[in-house]
């Protein structure tokens, strides 16, 4: 009877993927970085009610949150060297579309999609500061910065932490689709070893046993993180007496 399966290959081909690790952290991180940031300026747009801006900005969510992320890699992989064509075109320069990384549209639409959910959980983390504590800020001479950096972000934060958690776990297994973009991450060279020896389930296992190991080691993170803030929180409010100033 043939050897259907090679128990010895998955945890021998494990190494192999791992020097790409490096990559799929990289997207994982930068991504995640920007969308945030991204989300916190589309979160207080819809708060403020910003005109324009916040029109601009619920046609992005909508469209972001409804079409899949494969959609939105190829659209990004094919359509900003054609808007930069064009731009050549008409404005008489000379950029060259082949200059341009390919791991710079992979970070491109990885961020956006982020910030497109990530802003919704946010939102929602900041509309549930005490806005007792707000007025209480402001009634001091604090400005809506100050206010928003010492007293909302670091209690919003507390509260969006498990939901962001789970966010990066899903933005981490995403960044396996950068190979439609010829980026190579860990998926990308398991599907380039699987054709070489055409041992597929094997090398498949093996890049499953890693994102398996990765979620894990987040999540535990996220816990511990979770646990820590939420004490620290809690002493401080009990310092403080309900009201956090720094």
């Amino acid at each position: 009877m043939p050897n259907l399966f090679d128990v010895g290959l998955v945890f021998t081909l494990i190494p192999q993927l791992l020097k790409y690790l490096p990559v799929t952290l990289e997207l994982t991180a930068i991504s995640m970085l920007a969308g945030l940031l991204l989300g916190l300026l589309l979160a207080i747009i819809r708060m403020k009610r910003i005109p324009v801006l916040v029109q601009l900005s619920t046609v992005f969510i909508s469209f972001t949150r409804g079409t899949p992320i494969l959609v939105q890699l190829y659209m990004s992989y094919a359509g900003i060297p054609l808007l930069l064509k064009y731009y050549n075109y008409y404005h008489d320069t000379g950029y060259n579309v082949n200059s341009i990384p390919s791991i710079f549209y992979v970070l491109l639409a990885l961020s956006l999609n982020e910030a497109a959910y990530s802003s919704e959980v946010i939102r929602a983390a900041l509309q549930s500061v005490d806005k007792g504590q707000i007025e209480a800020a402001q009634s001091l001479g604090m400005t809506y910065g100050q206010v928003l950096r010492r007293i909302i972000l670091p209690e919003a934060f507390v509260v969006a932490l498990p939901t962001l958690g789970n966010a990066l776990i899903g933005l981490m297994k995403g960044t396996s689709l950068a190979f439609v973009c010829s980026v190579v991450e860990m998926t990308a060279q398991s599907r380039i070893l699987a054709g070489n020896n055409l041992r597929f389930f094997e090398s498949y296992c093996s890049l499953a046993l890693i994102y398996w190991g990765l979620t894990i080691l987040i999540e535990r993170v996220i816990a511990y993180l979770e646990k820590r803030l939420d004490i620290d929180f809690r002493s401080m409010r009990k310092r403080k007496g309900d009201v956090i100033f720094d």
